[in-house]
C-alpha cells in the first residue's frame, strides 16, 4: 500500500559552500542554533577585511571630476550593509561608524554634484576609520528560545467547561451542545456554587453571563475574585445580553478572552473552545526574507527559526515569484537596497499579483530617513524595521504583524459555521497545490465529499440541527486528517479536501475509514438520535492535468457515488470520467 508523506520539513536556504560547512558543523550540537550563530558571527568576522577592501576599490574607482551613479550607489550599498550588520554581528562600533559615512553618501546622492576636496577628505577619514573599528568585536546578542505561536496560549487538552447561568433552559441547551461537541460540561446557576466548585478545579474554561439575581455585575465581579493570585488565568468566555462597552471593557480587565451576545452563535462558541482546547501544535509561521547579503539573511533566518518559525531566504530578489509560490509565506522580509533591483521595486511586484496582495511586507534595512521609509510603506510595505534591530524586538514584530494578518485573512477566507476555507479560498489552494505538484513530480488528490439526504434532516430535524452536523464533520475531517492536508466547505453540504503527496488509492482508503465513522455518529435533535452519511468522489493530479478538470473529475465521481447508492467512495479515472 502507498506510504502516505507526514508533514513536510522546513525549506533550505540558499547559501555558499562555506556557509553550507557551518551550518554542518553545528548539526549534532545541543543548542544547534545559538553555536550557529556563534559560528556565523565567527564568518562574518572572517571576511570583514575583504569586504573594506572591497569598499577601497569602489572608492578608488569614482572619478573626482565628474559624477558617477553606478559606483557611488556600489559604494553606498556596500556602507549600507555594514551600519545594518554590523551589531549583529558583533562589531557594534563598526556599525556606528558605517551609519555615520552611509548618511554622508546618501547628503551626496541627493545632490549628485562633484566631491570637493573637503568632502574626499571626510569621506577618506570616515572610511579610515571603519579599518580602525573593524578590529573591535564585542559579544553579540543571542536569543532565548522563543516559540512564538505558542505565546500566551494555556496548556492545551483541557475540555472541561463550567457553564454559570441562572436560567435554566438556556444552561441546559449549552450543556446539550456542548456535550455533542465532545466536551465534559458543568452547569453552575448560582455564582456561590461556581466560586465553590473553582476552589478545586483550576483548569477549566468558564462560560458565565455577567448579570446574576442576585448582582447585576456578578460575573464580572467573581470572575475578578478567581483571577487573583492566579499565575495563568482561567480563560473566561462572557455570554450576556449587555452589549454596551463598558460591559465589554470590564469583562477584557477580568481575563475575558471572547464576549458572546444572547443568543448565542454557538458556531462561533464552539470555535473558540477548539482553539482553546486543541491538542495540535500551533502550525509555524512562514517568513520570506529577500536581502542580498548572505550573513543577514542566514542572521536573522536563524533568530526567527529559534521562535518556532518556518524561514525561506533569498539573496536574489529575481527568484522571488518562485519563492513566494512553493513557499506561500505569512510574512516577506524585504531589504530596500539590493543590486539590480531595490525592495520597493519588489513590493510594487509583489502587490500586482493577486494571490499575494494581502500578505504582510515589512522592509529590514538600515535606512533611517522617515522619508524615504514612508515612501517604501507607500508603494506596499505595511512597516519598516530599522537595522540593526533586537532580536527579541524581531520576533515580536514579525509575529504580532503575522497573527493579526491571518486573523483578517481568516475572516476573509474562512467559511463562519466550519472554520474551514470558504469556496473561492478552496479553489484558490487547488489551483496552487496543483501547479505544485506538477513542478514536483509529486502525487496529489482531491475529494468531492457531499452529506447524503441533507434537505431531510434540515426538513425532518430543523437547520440548527442541520448545522451540527455540518459542524461535526468539518471536525471530524480536521481530527483524522493530516495538518497539511486542506479543507473547505465548497457549498452548503459539500465539502472539498487536497491531499497533497497523496495517491488517489491511498485517499480513497482514507476517507472511506472517514465516511465509515462518520455513518455511525449518532446527531441529537429533541431527544431523538438519527445517523447520517456522507458520498465522496475522489480525483488525482496524474490522471487530470489541471485544477479545473481536476475539479470536475472529482464532482463527476461524486455524482457516480449518489447515483450508485450513496454513503461510498467513488475514484475517478482519465478513462471512465
Amino acid at each position: 500500500m502507498p506510504v502516505r508523506a507526514g508533514k513536510s520539513g522546513n525549506h533550505g536556504k540558499q547559501g555558499t559552500a562555506s556557509l553550507y560547512i557551518y551550518w554542518s558543523a553545528v548539526m549534532s550540537e545541543p543548542n544547534e542554533q545559538q553555536a550557529r550563530l556563534k559560528l556565523l558571527c565567527d564568518a562574518y568576522a572572517a571576511q570583514l577585511p575583504e569586504t573594506l577592501k572591497q569598499i577601497d576599490q569602489v572608492w578608488e574607482k569614482l572619478p573626482r571630476d565628474r559624477w558617477d551613479e553606478e559606483n557611488f550607489s556600489t559604494l553606498h550599498r556596500k556602507i549600507h550593509s555594514l551600519s545594518g550588520s554590523g551589531k549583529n554581528f558583533g562589531f557594534s562600533m563598526l556599525g556606528d561608524v558605517a551609519r555615520s559615512l552611509e548618511s554622508c553618501l546618501q547628503q551626496h546622492a541627493r545632490e549628485k554634484t562633484v566631491l570637493n576636496e573637503a568632502q574626499c577628505l571626510h569621506i577618506q577619514v570616515l572610511l579610515s576609520e571603519l579599518h580602525q573599528v573593524s578590529m573591535h568585536r564585542d559579544a553579540p546578542e543571542m536569543v532565548e528560545e522563543i516559540d512564538v505561536a505558542r505565546v500566551g496560549k494555556r496548556p492545551a487538552g483541557f475540555r472541561h467547561v463550567f457553564v454559570v447561568e441562572d436560567d435554566p433552559a438556556l444552561a441546559e441547551s449549552l450543556n446539550v451542545q456542548l456535550s455533542y461537541f465532545g466536551y465534559e460540561v458543568s452547569v453552575y446557576h448560582t455564582l456561590s456554587d461556581f466560586r465553590l466548585a473553582m476552589q478545586s478545579n483550576p483548569d477549566v474554561v468558564v462560560m458565565t453571563d455577567i448579570t446574576f439575581p442576585e448582582d447585576d455585575w456578578g460575573g464580572i465581579n467573581v470572575i475578578k475574585e478567581i483571577q487573583q493570585g492566579r499565575d495563568v488565568p482561567v480563560p473566561v468566555i462572557f455570554v450576556t445580553s449587555h452589549n454596551e462597552f463598558k460591559a465589554r471593557l470590564e469583562a477584557v480587565r477580568v481575563g475575558g478572552i471572547q464576549y458572546l451576545s444572547k443568543p448565542v452563535n454557538i458556531g462561533n462558541l464552539i470555535d473558540k473552545l477548539d482553539e482553546l482546547t486543541s491538542t495540535l501544535p500551533p502550525a509555524s509561521y512562514r517568513v520570506l526574507i529577500v536581502d542580498d547579503s548572505e550573513y543577514i539573511t542566514s542572521y536573522y533566518s536563524t533568530i526567527l527559526e529559534q521562535a518556532g518559525m518556518e524561514v525561506r531566504a533569498i539573496n536574489d530578489p529575481f527568484l522571488v515569484m518562485e519563492s513566494l509560490i512553493e513557499f506561500v509565506p505569512d510574512l516577506i522580509l524585504l531589504d530596500l537596497y539590493m543590486p539590480e533591483c531595490n525592495g520597493m521595486e519588489v513590493a510594487r511586484v509583489i502587490r500586482q499579483l493577486d494571490a499575494f496582495v494581502g500578505i504582510p511586507i515589512v522592509f529590514l534595512s538600515a535606512e533611517g530617513n522617515l522619508d524615504k521609509q514612508l515612501m517604501a510603506m507607500g508603494l506596499g510595505g505595511d512597516d519598516f524595521l530599522t537595522k540593526p534591530v533586537e532580536p527579541q524586538h524581531l520576533i515580536a514584530s514579525v509575529g504580532n504583524r503575522i497573527k493579526r494578518s491571518l486573523v483578517l485573512r481568516s475572516l476573509m477566507v474562512r467559511d463562519s459555521l466550519t472554520g474551514l476555507l470558504n469556496h473561492t479560498a478552496i479553489k484558490e489552494q487547488l489551483a496552487r497545490e496543483v501547479a505544485q505538484a506538477k513542478r514536483q513530480d509529486k502525487p496529489l488528490a482531491f475529494a468531492m465529499i457531499d452529506i447524503d439526504h441533507f434537505k431531510e434532516v434540515n426538513d425532518t430535524h430543523g437547520h440548527p440541527v442541520g448545522d451540527r452536523v455540518i459542524k461535526s464533520i468539518a471536525r471530524l475531517l480536521k481530527q483524522r486528517l493530516r495538518e497539511i492536508d486542506i479543507i473547505g466547505r465548497y457549498g452548503g453540504e459539500e465539502f472539498a479536501v487536497i491531499l497533497s503527496n497523496t495517491d488517489g488509492e491511498t485517499a480513497a482508503e482514507v476517507l472511506d475509514a472517514i465516511r465509515e465513522d462518520f455513518s455511525q455518529l449518532r446527531h441529537l435533535a429533541d431527544e431523538n438520535e438519527f445517523c447520517v452519511s456522507f458520498s465522496c468522489g475522489i480525483a488525482e493530479v496524474a490522471d487530470f492535468g489541471n485544477a479545473i478538470t481536476l475539479c470536475d473529475a472529482a464532482d463527476k465521481a461524486l455524482y457516480k457515488a449518489k447515483i450508485a447508492g450513496r454513503n461510498q467512495v467513488v475514484r475517478a479515472s482519465g478513462l471512465s470520467i
